[in-house]
């Protein structure tokens, strides 16, 4: 289940708390953008919020256990079993033949996959560095991840993706994330303190965030907007 369907589902794990990290208090406009088209295959299309969610709904697919991934992996903390480097930060893995259970195995602990993979009627591209925090909503790729399947997909990639919508040959999805609060967790705090952990960046990170998203889709010309609230 991809981050958007799980806010508007009403869940907040860990996987979503992620995607709100970078965000301060504010408006943030056409951010989560999905294009798909359906002619004699499916194609979707996303900015770079969604690797994640392309890469494991790739690996959950019936056809996938013949799937192998190649590219880098991102992490907070190492991950057990893989060899990689430490820089600035965070852990950087680069694999080959990279199994879709491997991936499944490893999705809780891991930031980003930025994972390309290629078989009968899947061809998934990821490109290979994230985009910097605070690019302007004119200047989001919309093409950062690119999913190629076989019409047999459509219904998986509809459910997932678009599972509010009408079906449609051409369909488009933004969002706006409105950021209304930042909660400072405040168990265990000292006196004076908001919070135990004194380094900013765990602060941020352990922060939530309170607002809504606005969610703007097109489905062959058809406009459609939904909104909800959300603390994650």
């Amino acid at each position: 289940m991809n981050f958007i369907k799980e806010v508007f589902s009403g869940k907040n794990d860990d996987a979503v708390h992620r995607q709100f990290i970078r965000f301060g208090k504010g408006e943030y406009k056409k951010r989560a953008l999905l294009r798909l088209w359906k002619t004699k295959n499916v194609k979707i299309k996303g900015s770079f919020e969604f690797a994640n969610d392309f890469v494991l709904f790739v690996a959950d697919l019936e056809t996938a256990g013949n799937l192998n991934f190649n590219g880098m992996i991102l992490s907070k903390n190492e991950l057990e079993g893989l060899k990689g480097i430490k820089k600035k930060g965070r852990w950087i893995y680069n694999v080959s033949n990279f199994s879709s259970n491997e991936v499944k195995k490893i999705a809780s602990g891991v930031y980003s996959f930025l994972l390309n993979t290629n078989g009968p009627g899947i061809k998934l591209t990821i490109k290979g560095k994230l985009p910097k925090p605070g690019k302007s909503e004119g200047k989001i790729d919309d093409k950062f991840c690119q999913l190629e399947l076989d019409e047999k997909y459509y219904n998986a990639v509809k459910g997932d993706f678009f599972w509010d919508l009408p079906d449609g040959k051409k369909i488009s999805a933004e969002h706006v994330f409105v950021i209304k609060e930042i909660i400072i967790p405040k168990e265990g705090a000292r006196p004076g303190l908001a919070t135990l952990e004194k380094d900013y960046e765990k602060i941020r990170e352990m922060a939530k965030r309170k607002g809504k998203i606005l969610r703007i889709v097109d489905v062959d010309g058809k406009e459609v907007r939904k909104e909800t609230e959300f603390e994650a």
